[in-house]
């Protein structure tokens, strides 16, 4: 691929695996990091309608096959993660890291704090209508702009994302670069106190300390935990993997962790097939013990490596 003009840094047959939190995965075709918004823009007009682009944020959701990506990689740096808080309206670059943004709004007196412990980027989260404690980026977003595959950059609102549980519509090989929220107004030191009594729930109740991505499935009751003490759990994700024994099954380097039993890691030296395999040997027991189909939270892409 040769486009002139470029300012940022286009590298071709770059491995992926030191980029997500997994640490797995193959090459993808070419890894695109963009100076700012119109070298990103100069890139999707000259780069062909043909070509694959995926756009990556932080990797912390996401498990790469090991075969790699046939696409071009756009990740956003720091050209796009600015935060920026006007009233009750915060807007951030899509690289913005989701604990900054609430902490940069809780400073200026704004409720984001369901934001906190929600590992990854701005961009990612309203890609995934990512959510925690009852509260989704569908109940603070306001609008997103994103660049087309044409180059233009077009602001879409809440109908065009079509938000649903753990997923929002964006055209197909669109670059979000920034996303506008709205949060109710609150004192800060109430804010920042309710952010590290989170904290500590999550690091008391979750491997955070390992290698993992997040939830490996979304909820079958299409909800998110509340963290409230009257939340039901009967149809959580952690709930039914446990009813089926599979709580600390392993594959090779893969492990459903002890600590929380939704939370895949690498436990060492795990593949992406590994991983990707051991998700599918707990959805296979979970469905032969209760019936119901668990459906992954975590991004599967690329190709399998090749015999």
């Amino acid at each position: 691929m040769d486009i002139d003009g470029l300012r940022g840094k286009l590298t071709p047959n770059r491995t992926l695996a030191d980029l997500t939190w997994l640490r797995v995965g193959g090459p993808a075709d070419y890894l695109f990091q963009p100076a700012d918004l119109e070298d990103l823009q100069h890139f999707l007009r000259q780069c062909g309608g043909d070509t694959q682009v995926f756009p990556m944020g932080v990797g912390s959701n996401l498990i790469v096959r090991d075969g790699g990506l046939r696409a071009v990689v756009i990740r956003l740096g720091r050209g796009f993660n600015t935060i920026e808080v006007d009233g009750d309206t915060v807007t951030a670059g899509a690289a913005a890291l989701d604990a900054h943004v609430a902490r940069k709004a809780a400073d200026a007196g704004v409720d984001l704090t369901f934001l906190r412990t929600i590992p990854g980027s701005i961009g990612g989260a309203v890609r995934m209508n990512a959510g925690c404690y009852g509260s989704y980026m569908a109940d603070v977003f306001q609008s997103a702009a994103v660049v087309l595959r044409s180059g233009e950059v077009v602001e879409l609102g809440p109908e065009a994302l079509n938000f649903a549980y753990r997923q929002s519509d964006l055209p197909e090989g669109a670059v979000l670069v920034s996303a506008t929220l709205r949060g109710p107004l609150a004192e800060p030191a109430a804010l920042h106190a309710r952010m590290e009594d989170q904290l500590a729930k999550r690091d008391a109740t979750q491997p955070t300390k390992e290698r993992s991505a997040g939830s490996t499935f979304r909820n079958p009751a299409g909800f998110s935990s509340t963290g409230l003490a009257d939340d039901v759990h009967d149809l959580k994700a952690w709930k039914v993997i446990d009813n089926a024994g599979m709580r600390g099954a392993r594959r090779g380097g893969a492990q459903m962790s002890e600590k929380h039993s939704n939370f895949m890691i690498n436990a060492g030296g795990a593949t992406a097939a590994d991983l990707e395999g051991l998700g599918e040997d707990v959805r296979k027991e979970v469905y032969a013990n209760s019936g119901i189909t668990l459906e992954w939270e975590i991004m599967r892409v690329g190709d399998p490596l090749s015999e």
